[in-house]
């Protein structure tokens, strides 16, 4: 298989790069992206709400009024949910949402996630998207050329001028190789990868 290559210097110049047909030669398999999606929305989830039942709710050790003889609803505690000082019924509690899915599963899903994502052309390489220099200018005048509303950019390494130069930039996003985020692969309209990065993908999911 081969990946085309813009080239900013020479825009009317393309050139072809081999790449693992075992990482973006995949079906795409449908299924397996959702499960994948799913477990890392519910997996980044904080689960840390917590509410206090009647248990937890300080005082209320003392029956409020008598049972019988005057004239008002039997109470057992002042801590009861029906009272307004009282604990709440059925009470958040801190838990946990983390979703399992095995590191087999994970990176054959990421492999039709790519797959498809070259398929449809929007998966890039270029080196020259790189800036020079900490300016916003520069990046964002590069990025013009891919004309897409939401752009994600993989790099090797994110260095100082990268970095600096992407955070003020909407809709766009920066990522190392070795942290691929499923979400903002499938969420992304089009995907500018360097060949370091692509190297270090092919390295991981081969």
């Amino acid at each position: 298989m081969a990946l085309q290559i813009s080239n900013f210097s020479q825009p009317d110049s393309s050139e072809l790069l081999d790449v693992s047909e075992s990482v973006f030669g995949q079906e795409y398999n449908e299924t397996l992206v959702h499960q994948l999606i799913v477990k890392y929305q519910a997996n980044a989830r904080a689960g840390t709400k917590a509410q206090k039942t009647r248990s937890d709710v300080s005082g209320g050790g003392i029956k409020p009024w008598r049972q019988k003889g005057t004239g008002r609803a039997r109470s057992g505690s002042s801590r009861s949910p029906i009272w307004r000082t009282g604990g709440v019924t059925f009470a958040a509690r801190p838990r946990s949402y983390d979703q399992k899915l095995n590191k087999k599963m994970f990176k054959a899903g990421l492999r039709s996630i790519l797959s498809e994502l070259l398929r449809q052309e929007r998966l890039l390489i270029n080196d020259a998207i790189l800036p020079t220099q900490p300016k916003t200018k520069e990046l964002s005048a590069k990025l013009k050329a891919f004309n897409a509303k939401k752009l994600l950019i993989i790099v090797d390494k994110v260095d100082e001028n990268l970095a600096l130069s992407s955070r003020n930039i909407p809709n766009l996003k920066v990522v190392e190789a070795g942290n691929l985020n499923p979400v903002l692969l499938v969420g992304a309209e089009k995907i500018i990868m360097t060949s370091l990065a692509l190297k270090i993908i092919e390295e991981h999911l081969s």
